[in-house]
This record gives C-alpha cells, structure tokens and sequence, in this order.
C-alpha cells in the first residue's frame, strides 16, 4: 500500500521504517525541511537501536522516502498516518494544533477515497473532531484511532512483536477495517493482536496504559521512602511482592522518577481531560504529584544527607542523562532536575551519557562539563551519581573509581550497585530504599 507519515518524529520515523519493512510504500513527510534534509542524507534526528540499519535499508530498496512537501505525500497516498506532537499545554491539556492542521490538508489534498491513521496520542474525541474537519473533503476520509505503544530503546520489537494493536473506527466502515487489517497482517501471523474498539475507548486506552505503569512506578518510589525509615530493603519488598501472580514483576523498581516524552505528559493529560467531565481521578494526581517530589530525591540526598547543606565547590559526577537507557530523549529526564539544583546550588557538575549527551549540551551549553570517557567525569568527583542504568555503568572498575575520586561517594539512583559490597572497598553508599552492601 501506498502510505504517507506525517511527523518525522520519534513515532513517525519507527513506525514509517518499520511499515516500509513490511512491503508497503512510504513516504515520512513533515513540514521541517531541515530535518528532512537531513534524512535525505542518512542522517536520523533520534537515536533508537536499530533504526538507522532499517531507514537505510528501506531507502535503499526504495520502499521509504521523505519529503517535505505533506500536500503531494498526501494526495499520492492510500493511507495516512498522523504522528505530530501533542505537547501539553499549560492546563496540561493536549495541544492539538498540528493534528488539526494534518486533517485540514488531507480534507484538501486527498486524491482518493483515504484512511487517515491518529497514531499521535491524543485525548478522548479527537478522532470525533478530525471526522469534523474532514468532513467536506471531495473524496470520503476514514478516521481510524490507532494508538501507538512503543518503547523507546525497544521500539522495533514492540512494532514488529506487539503485545496489541488497538484499533478505534465505526465498525460499519467496511475500508477502513479491511485497509488497517492488511497494514498490520505482517505483525500478526502468528497471532490475532489486533483489538477492535470504537474511537472513544482506543483514545482512552492509551492514556490508561501509560498512568497505571506511571502509577506503580511512583508507588514503588514511595515505597522505597518508607523502606529506609523503617529498615527495610525495597528490593527484597519488589521480589516478594512481584511474585504474586496477580501483581507481576514488571515497572515495581524504585528510582528518580519517571520522565520521557509519554509518561509525564499522558498522566497529567488524562487528569485534565477527566475534570473537563467532571470526574477527579485522585489516583492518578497523586501519581504526578509523587513523580514531582521523586526528581527531587537524588539533589535532597546529595545535599542533606551528605554535604550538611553545602553543596558549592563540590565536583558531582553523572552517569546516564537520557531518561532511560537505550535512548538519547532527554525530555523530563531526572538527570535535568538534578543538574539544575546542583547548578543552583553551586556545584560543579560533570557528566556522561553513551547517546544524550548532545541533547543535554544543546539546553546547558558550558555549564555542564561532558566527557566522552566515564571515568572522567568521575576524575577528582566529590560523588558520582548513577541516574540512567545503562549496561555500561553496570560493572564498572570499581578501583578505579575508588582511586580517582576526591571523595569515595557513590548515590545510586537505580539500585544496580547495592549487592556489590561497595561499602566493604571504601566507598559510601547510598540507594533508593535499598540498604547496599
């Protein structure tokens, strides 16, 4: 099929490659002619493992393309896949600008009877209000919610290997069921995956999905506060608690907070849009607010508990910038909440990260010092503090650093070094609701 992915974002360029990897025709298209520019060349604006191989490959066999023309794209196209930012407003609403703008250029340009795909996550009746702008198009439009649930760092296997695909239409729309059917039967031959569902509940099923994890991430947070009042170790809590079958394992592991581009912005989204219906989704404000208080964590121990207060002059090193490891999105990152208190607080700050660290450059310029080598942030370090548990940093020499730094204070932030016995070399070791050894 004939596809056009407007938004060359993260979501448009995964989703663009890995559609093109199937067989179809794609062409990524976005009004930004410099970063089309730049895909032109081979130059991918994000990074995600595996996805520079598969842009190229797919160019090379001519089955992907960019163009900053969206009009053309448009026209020349059977489906029409919408992956423009949403960004939160101030309210914490979605701002939908740039979705309205697509459906009012494929109202004009669209050549044929089209599909056109909300892949952009955006609040309840937005594929209603789309169905609105289209509506006096020449050519019939069908508006299809489809949700996308990628992970960055994993995001070609959860596209390839999905756990669902949600699907939102009338379900009297005899095309736009067939079209979507054979755009995702390549991911779906050895399993049916796809769940049908009317516009309304798709829409919302994202913003769910995404607070519920936000929510056990931010309770685990909590939970690791009360572990080091009363003694407990919270990662003895995690597997006890993780075995029940009911509960599951999965997002229970304590830390800075979440950050990226979905979790902060989908849970205040869903709160917003629930008191415009006139319900308090209290649970899901207590996340948010949990998650604020949690980016905070690793400035308060820093300052409080190991510097009595005073935190200027000192050299702090970091370890991991992106929010997550596998990625260089800096968007809502812990690591931004605690270079600005120690900035604030006069610090000398020295950092790296294997992927984000031009990303964090490009917002801090000079004021951050960062090394291409690890063990060079950490040269002559007051503390180093782990933020992002990249594979890297997960058995570094630990005599090294034990010999390189000032002072011998290790804050880890993901828990990854509390079973090494840290304490026994020399060093001072603080975790998350984890005692250490």
């Amino acid at each position: 099929m004939r596809l056009c992915m407007v938004g060359t974002g993260y979501v448009g360029l995964v989703s663009g490659a890995c559609f093109a990897e199937t067989g179809n025709d794609v062409v990524c298209a976005d009004v930004d002619t410099a970063k089309i520019a730049r895909l032109e060349k081979g130059e991918l604006p994000l990074f995600e493992p595996g996805l520079d191989e598969l842009c190229a490959r797919n160019v090379s066999e001519g089955r992907l393309r960019f163009s900053s023309d969206v009009a053309r794209s448009i026209a020349e196209s059977e489906v029409v896949l919408v992956a423009v930012g949403t960004p939160p407003r101030s309210d914490g609403a979605a701002d939908l600008q740039a979705v309205d703008r697509v459906a009012e250029v494929v109202a004009r340009h669209a050549a044929r009877p089209t599909v056109l795909v909300l892949k952009s996550t955006v609040p309840v009746g937005t594929n209603a209000r789309v169905r609105r702008i289209v509506s006096g198009a020449a050519q019939p439009i069908h508006v299809v919610s489809n949700p996308e649930f990628l992970k960055e760092g994993n995001a070609l296997d959860d596209f390839m290997k999905p756990d669902r695909i949600v699907l939102g239409c009338d379900p009297g729309d005899a095309l736009a069921r067939d079209t979507m059917s054979r755009l995702y039967h390549p991911v779906t031959l050895s399993a049916e995956r796809i769940v049908w569902m009317d516009p309304e509940s798709a829409e919302l099923t994202k913003y769910v999905a995404n607070t519920m994890l936000a929510m056990r991430i931010s309770f685990m947070n909590e939970v690791a506060a009360l572990c080091e009042k009363v003694g407990a170790d919270v990662h003895l809590v995690r597997k006890g608690v993780g075995t029940d079958e009911r509960i599951g394992s999965k997002f229970l592991y304590s830390g800075p907070g979440y950050g990226g581009s979905c979790f902060p912005k989908d849970v205040v989204a869903l709160v917003h849009t629930a008191r415009e219906h006139g319900v308090e989704l209290e649970l899901a404000s207590a996340t948010d607010r949990v998650n604020q208080r949690q980016k905070g964590t690793l400035a308060r121990k820093l300052k409080h508990s190991h510097f009595a207060g005073d935190l200027r002059n000192k050299r702090i090193a970091l370890w991991g910038l992106a929010f997550k490891p596998r990625t260089d999105d800096v968007r809502e990152s812990p690591a931004l909440t605690l270079i600005d208190a120690l900035l604030g607080d006069g610090a000398e700050v020295r950092a790296h990260d294997p992927e984000a660290m031009a990303n964090v450059a490009a917002i801090y310029g000079e004021r951050v010092t960062l090394t291409e080598d690890a063990y060079a942030a950490a040269d002559g370090a007051d503390a180093l503090v782990l933020v992002t548990e990249w594979r890297q940093y997960q058995n570094p020499d630990f005599a090294r650093l034990l010999r390189t730094m000032r002072r011998p204070l290790v804050l880890d932030g993901r828990n990854i070094w509390s079973g090494y016995g840290l304490r026994a070399m020399g060093f001072t070791y603080d975790g998350i609701g984890a005692r250490g050894s």
